[in-house]
């Protein structure tokens, strides 16, 4: 069974950094792309970044040029290096994997919290 596994969340000031991992367990080599999500209170959860297995990565407009998503496929880890933060990053984050059938697993999510 997939498990993924967040850490890293926690309270910022406005224009500091965070890095957020996901370790994913029980793949056995099924995944196809790993990525990081946000909700925000009253919000839809939304794509953030994303990367495949071959290295591709797309990010959400509004992250672009402040967060890196980066991956280890050795320990099927991803990482959310996160800068310049804002008040408006905070939100719950998630970590999303995809396998080969494009099936969705999550995790459970870890706070993040931009506050002077």
């Amino acid at each position: 069974q997939v498990q993924l596994v967040e850490s890293g969340g926690g309270l910022v000031q406005p224009g500091g950094s965070l890095r957020l991992s996901c370790a994913a367990s029980g793949s056995s080599g099924s995944i196809y792309a790993m990525g990081w999500y946000r909700q925000a209170p009253g919000k839809q959860r939304e794509l953030l970044a994303r990367i495949t297995s071959g290295g591709s990565t797309i990010y959400v407009d509004s992250v672009k040029g402040r967060f890196t998503i980066s991956r280890d496929n050795a320990k099927n880890t991803v990482y959310l290096r996160m800068n310049s933060l804002k008040p408006e990053d905070t939100a719950v984050y998630y970590c999303n994997m995809k396998d080969w059938d494009l099936k969705d697993y999550w995790g459970q999510g870890t706070q993040v919290t931009i506050s002077s």
